[in-house]
């Protein structure tokens, strides 16, 4: 055998050589691209997708409890407003309760003040015309006393004087104040 090889043995179009179809080639090339970058970036893309899925679930998982816990914080939140309101309301009707007994307790002790000084008023007329009349009594039986006196000293006979005596007597027996 001949250690050289002829190169006009080879045929031009058959072996390694320049490829004058563009379109061909990039497809060769790349596939070519392809398969190496899934051979030794595609154990390293997958684990890092997995990596960026497991963050996203957790971060979703996180947002839903987050979520719930709002939620709970919401009902809470929507019950203490309630219980504020129902609280609030028991505050008011006691209050206008409150002031309807005071109302009522003020006018009770007006009422009674009222008639306490009715009765004052009453009693101080009552004394008063009582002590107008003792006075005016007084006054005429004075006058009846001065009277009788002139009448007494005036020289009457005896006998008019007993019976005049007797007759006021009996009728100073007879008055009764």
């Amino acid at each position: 055998m001949n250690i050289f090889f002829n190169i006009g043995s080879f045929p031009l179009a058959e072996g390694f050589g320049i490829q004058t179809n563009i379109f061909e080639t990039n497809v060769i090339n790349l596939a070519v691209v392809i398969a190496v970058v899934v051979f030794f970036v595609g154990k390293n893309l997958s684990s890092l997708l997995e990596d960026r899925q497991n963050t996203i679930l957790k971060n979703l998982q996180e947002a839903k409890n987050k979520a719930l816990e709002a939620q709970e914080r919401l009902n809470k939140a929507i019950s203490q407003l309630e219980s504020a309101k129902k609280k609030a309301e028991d505050i008011r009707q006691e209050g206008i309760s409150r002031v309807d007994q005071a109302i009522q307790s003020c006018t009770n002790q007006h009422e009674e003040r009222l008639s306490k000084l009715d009765d004052f008023k009453e009693e101080t007329l009552q004394f008063y015309q009582q002590k107008a009349l003792k006075q005016a009594y007084m006054y005429v039986i004075s006058r009846i006393m001065t009277r009788v006196r002139e009448r007494l000293n005036s020289g009457l006979d005896d006998v008019y004087h007993v019976t005049v005596n007797n007759f006021y007597v009996s009728r100073f027996t007879e008055y009764n104040p």
